[in-house]
């Protein structure tokens, strides 16, 4: 099962209710995931590389109803190659979040004296098991994925994809759109939607396991925040991830299904 399933016309997607997020509309990590595995979709056809960098920006939230994208090339050929790609719902005119993504052809380089750092291989299955269910109580993006945490690093491994043919960046975006979740103060207190999500990966994972080492700053009297954190796979390092959070008050039950002020959602602890 896919996460998002195409409609009959071209950039046109119908989320399932694996895209939900925690209190309502979608979840950020999976509106970023869908954006940037439709910009690798075409990576290979149209010759960009690899993607290494994905920088999400959430306008407003998303609904659950029918979405449509559009891709705009900014910069195409060479060593580099940059892409937009921008979320509407179906039949509104304001979109509501939109992704860049640089991509890069891979060529080797001899340093000497500097090789690829190794490390023991990590077994996330060894650690314990970590749930959180929805406030709306119905299956959410958390239920797409497995999730464990040991050793100071939150696991997650996805159990259904993004999209036919979304390549290993999307695959990434979603548990590190957990980042500040994982590292939060405090629990049910605030909700600490990211209006904005960043993504570098200087290597490509390997195997199903993305794992986060986590960190959060909160300046309360600011009602801001920011998260980042190491993207790692079970081999060691792969990346960085990075940002901001905007602090409002903790959505009470009965006003569960309103919108949030931001597009982004309360995170869980993994």
């Amino acid at each position: 099962m896919a996460i998002f399933e195409p409609l009959g016309a071209p950039h046109h997607w119908k989320p399932s209710e694996l895209a939900a997020g925690p209190f309502a509309g979608l979840q950020g990590g999976a509106i970023a995931s869908l954006l940037t595995a439709e910009v690798e979709a075409l990576a290979a056809t149209r010759k960009w590389g690899t993607a290494i960098s994905a920088t999400a920006w959430f306008l407003r939230p998303t609904p659950m109803t029918d979405l449509r994208t559009q891709l705009s090339v900014l910069s195409e050929g060479g060593r580099v190659s940059v892409v937009d790609n921008t979320l509407w719902p179906a039949n509104e005119p304001q979109p509501c979040a939109t992704v860049r993504v640089t991509l890069s052809r891979e060529r080797a380089v001899e340093l000497p004296g500097l090789a690829d750092e190794g490390s023991d291989l990590a077994d996330p299955a060894q650690f314990p098991v970590r749930t959180r269910k929805a406030a709306h109580g119905r299956p959410w993006f958390m239920d797409a994925m497995e999730a464990r945490e040991g050793n100071g690093v939150a696991w997650f491994r996805l159990h259904h994809s993004i999209i036919a043919g979304a390549g290993p960046l999307s695959a990434v975006l979603g548990p590190a759109d957990w980042t500040h979740g994982i590292a939060r103060p405090f629990q049910d207190v605030v909700a600490d939607p990211n209006p904005n999500l960043t993504v570098q990966l200087f290597r490509q994972p390997r195997g199903e396991w993305v794992g986060v080492r986590a960190q959060t700053r909160w300046q309360p009297a600011a009602g801001l925040g920011a998260g980042s954190g190491v993207l790692l796979d079970a081999h060691g390092e792969i990346g960085r991830v990075s940002m901001s959070v905007i602090l409002v008050p903790f959505p009470r039950p009965e006003s569960a299904s309103k919108p949030m002020a931001a597009a982004g959602e309360s995170r869980p602890s993994a």
